[in-house]
């Protein structure tokens, strides 16, 4: 089965470390950025996971260390030469945050050093996000000249409080795990070599835990995110709009030229 996964889906490699835990590591592009086939997959392979026996809990790391920073510029390039791909890219960019919401099994997301934009999404959409102190932890939207959108209308406000929300996404405001846990962005900050042990550790006393109590309060609990999907759409729809505009043309640049951008 899980050969079979790794054949559907490019960049993702699936193991058993710990019975009942399955651990997903993804592979992308420098820092684990992710090119279109591997942004198709992390939004695609939740519904596919729910048929592998066994799964009690899930644990989502990048290879090497690096968590993702987020959509690479061949994924951005794709989106803005065809509409049809802009498209397609929008509902995928609405099921990598609620493909982990929405899978029944506890999910846990180790993240040593970087999550930036939908790598920082996916991040936050697991439901116990295990991160290094010193890791960098960045929206990025604004940088790039669009507005915030995959998971951060939608998760930050509750996670840390509209004051919090709007300095750093309005503001491009970057975050280390420690200042993270701090506001409540991340459940746990631990020590960058520690992050792994201690993010399997937390699955499999979840995987450990009672199956149907679990998923059933994960159920009610991701309530609260999903009494706020209408802003969550409306804010992924603005983000969209602006990856025709001329504001991206500099975010772009200035990435490309590492400065920082001139609007």
């Amino acid at each position: 089965m899980l050969a079979s996964l790794e054949a559907r889906y490019p960049g993702l490699a699936f193991a058993w470390p710990r019975p009942g835990v399955l651990e997903i590591t993804f592979r992308g592009e420098k820092l684990n950025a992710m090119p279109p086939a591997l942004h198709r997959g992390l939004a695609r392979v939740w519904r596919d996971l729910e048929a592998v026996e066994g799964v009690r809990a899930v644990l989502l790391r990048g290879e090497g260390g690096v968590f993702s920073a987020g959509g690479s510029f061949g994924l951005i390039e794709e989106m803005r030469a065809s509409h049809e791909a802009l498209m397609r890219v929008f509902w995928e960019a609405r099921d990598l945050v609620l493909g982990p919401l929405n899978f029944p099994r506890p999910v846990v997301a180790a993240v040593e050093k970087v999550a930036v934009g939908a790598g920082l999404a996916l991040a936050l959409a697991a439901d116990i996000a295990v991160v290094g102190k010193g890791a960098r932890l960045l929206d990025g939207h604004l940088r790039l000249g669009v507005a915030a959108g995959d998971h951060a209308v939608l998760l930050w406000p509750l996670l840390v409080g509209m004051a919090k929300a709007k300095y750093h996404l309005l503001l491009n405001e970057p975050l280390t795990g420690e200042e993270a846990e701090r506001l409540g962005l991340v459940a746990l900050a631990v020590e960058e070599e520690q992050v792994y042990e201690k993010a399997l550790e937390v699955a499999t006393r979840l995987a450990k835990g009672p199956k149907e109590a679990l998923s059933l309060t994960k159920h009610a609990l991701n309530n609260w995110f999903r009494t706020f999907m209408p802003h969550f759409e409306v804010s992924l729809a603005l983000e969209f709009l602006g990856f025709q505009g001329k504001e991206l043309e500099e975010g772009l640049r200035a990435l490309r030229e590492k400065r920082k951008p001139q609007f």
